[in-house]
């Protein structure tokens, strides 16, 4: 694979990740002439697809999802902090509930400049503690990894997020897309050091 083709492999693969796209072709992808990418979520903006995943996993028209979409809307506001304390207060009401702790953790990354913080880090395994078997915590944890370029540590995260998908859950098509296209962009990144380390 040529050194100028994998490059442009990993720009696009980076970007569909970044921004949990699953329905990038990767075939395709190199011959995208014109069309810059970028590997940074535009500030404010709530992926629709992460969306529709979080409520397959957690649920609509309940307690948290009234927090979800609050933090949801001050995040498009533009104001992360604010995401932040409503999350934060919905815990306080709510310390069992393995959603709200999943996104507290999303959303102190994302005020981080998508960087997991202790704190963030902390909202990750304390949802992952209270539900072992639910693909919320790995799926959202292995996100912000990718979101903060951590594309190797982030994929035993999606690997046990699908483990654990139930085979007809709505949401397993999109799990199993992005774990298949990390897959094939951490293949083409072992390929580029491999070349590149040959003399």
């Amino acid at each position: 694979m040529g050194d100028g083709i994998s490059r442009r492999l990993w720009t696009v693969a980076a970007t569909a990740l970044t921004l949990g796209a699953a329905g990038y072709a990767w075939q395709g992808s190199p011959g995208l002439a014109g069309h810059p990418v970028t590997a940074v979520q535009k500030a404010g903006e709530i992926d629709p697809d992460i969306v529709a995943v979080r409520d397959g996993m957690f649920g609509r028209f309940n307690f948290t999802w009234g927090s979800f979409a609050r933090a949801d809307a001050m995040t498009r506001a533009g104001a992360p902090d604010t995401a932040v304390r409503a999350m934060i207060l919905t815990v306080r009401q709510a310390p069992g509930d393995v959603g709200a702790w999943t996104w507290l953790g999303i959303k102190l990354a994302e005020n981080d400049g998508n960087q997991i913080s202790p704190a963030s880090k902390y909202a990750f395994d304390r949802a992952a503690q209270l539900a072992p078997q639910h693909p919320g915590p790995p799926f959202f944890h292995g996100l912000a990894l990718i979101r903060e370029g951590k594309f190797e540590e982030a994929r035993p995260f999606w690997a046990k997020a699908v483990e654990l998908t139930p085979a007809k859950a709505t949401y397993r098509a999109q799990l199993v897309g992005r774990l298949f296209l990390l897959d094939r962009f951490l293949e083409a990144k072992a390929a580029e050091e491999k070349a590149g380390a040959q003399p």
